[in-house]
């Protein structure tokens, strides 16, 4: 099982998890399924905890469709609680890197 975090902000809902925890990549069809309310865990997309070359953490931001978007606000919003509840920041001010910028 692949361990996960589901957080919820403004409206929408995101379900964390580490890119490190993941045995491969993850397919479209397999986001789809994850995101499915019906028959997964059921969230408006999935945030991806990746490596980054010139921020402090990384982000990748999947669509419930399995399409990958540049950035979301909310999901952005999620995935800094993500951080700060975790452990992974100790400062109050970070970097985050999506393929928007």
């Amino acid at each position: 099982m692949i361990p996960f975090v589901k957080g919820h902000g403004l409206g929408n809902d995101y379900i964390v998890i580490r890119g490190s925890d993941l045995p491969g990549p993850l397919s479209p069809a397999a986001i789809t399924r994850i995101c499915d309310r019906n028959r997964g865990v059921g969230s408006d997309g999935i945030l991806l905890l990746v490596p980054a070359s010139r921020a402090d953490f990384g982000l990748r931001i999947f669509n419930p469709d399995g399409s990958e978007a540049e950035k979301s606000g909310n999901g952005l919003r999620i995935f800094a609680k993500y951080l700060w509840d975790h452990g992974h920041v100790k400062k109050t001010t970070f970097t985050v890197e999506t393929p928007g910028g």
